[in-house]
């Protein structure tokens, strides 16, 4: 008898030790995201100033870096993409309104999901999806990258993050590394963002220009957040377009952020590996 009754008493105390409450989770992960998004913009574009006019050099010179590398490879392709969809006006604004709201609504959900459905395994969720992000603080702060839309945009000089006050030889070629038939000086890429709209906020607002950091792109966690959702959710579906869904999710995040120019597509493998 005094056995069963300690066994019960065993087991009312474990399940009180792993007993978690919507509203503490809740809390924790609220802290998390802004002392995520504090420590990510102590660095890059919170740094520039706009009224001496400093250049971006670092995020600019790791950008050509990037380009260099992708091109070397044979798959500087991002420039090329996005000019084949820039004449479809709706899709283009359909994906900056994706860019800006799913990367928060869908990892939310899955968080609830979780937290209802798999709260066995919840706890190990949550904290690979911290630990990913953490490490994403690592690599904005070691390696500021000034992303696509941003290499033909205004200095701070006059008033942007750009680049186009810095001088570089890729202006002047095409994605294949030769010279371009018309070069115009640019590397051809389009903020989407100001110049199609779509999104409920934007990066030109006085508030972004204080609290973001426009070269926090090495990793991507629109890529990292959404392979964790996609990885997290996937042991609860049973239905094969759901998986087929769960797994489009990421690959659509990566079209996503290379349509709107606001990553390199290697920027998305970075995400992955800050997961793995």
């Amino acid at each position: 008898m005094d056995a069963a009754v300690d066994a019960t008493n065993n087991s009312n105390s474990v399940q009180r030790e792993h007993r978690t409450y919507w509203w503490k989770e809740a809390l924790i992960m609220g802290a998390f995201y802004l002392l995520y998004s504090w420590s990510r913009n102590l660095f890059g574009s919170a740094h520039i100033s706009l009224e001496t006019g400093e250049k971006p050099l670092r995020a600019f010179h790791n950008a050509e870096r990037i380009i260099h590398f992708e091109r070397t490879i044979g798959l500087f392709h991002e420039e090329s993409v996005q000019d084949w969809f820039l004449r479809f006006r709706g899709f283009i604004k359909f994906w900056n309104t994706y860019y800006g709201t799913a990367h928060f609504i869908v990892t939310f959900a899955v968080f609830w999901i979780l937290f209802v459905k798999r709260k066995d395994v919840f706890p190990q969720w949550r904290n690979t999806l911290a630990i990913t992000t953490a490490l994403a603080i690592v690599g904005f702060s070691l390696f500021p990258l000034m992303p696509p839309r941003l290499l033909d945009s205004p200095c701070p000089a006059q008033g942007g993050f750009g680049g186009s006050c810095i001088e570089s030889k890729y202006r002047d070629e095409g994605p294949d590394g030769l010279p371009k038939t018309e070069d115009d000086g640019s590397f051809g890429f389009v903020d989407t963002l100001p110049k199609y709209g779509g999104a409920l906020w934007t990066f030109d607002s006085k508030a972004m220009k204080t609290i973001s950091n426009q070269y926090a792109a090495m990793p991507s966690m629109h890529i990292g957040w959404s392979s964790w959702c996609a990885f997290a959710v996937w042991p609860l579906l049973r239905r094969r377009w759901a998986k087929i869904a769960v797994l489009l999710y990421p690959a659509a995040t990566l079209f996503c952020i290379v349509v709107t120019a606001n990553h390199y597509w290697i920027d998305g493998v970075g995400g992955q590996l800050t997961l793995a």
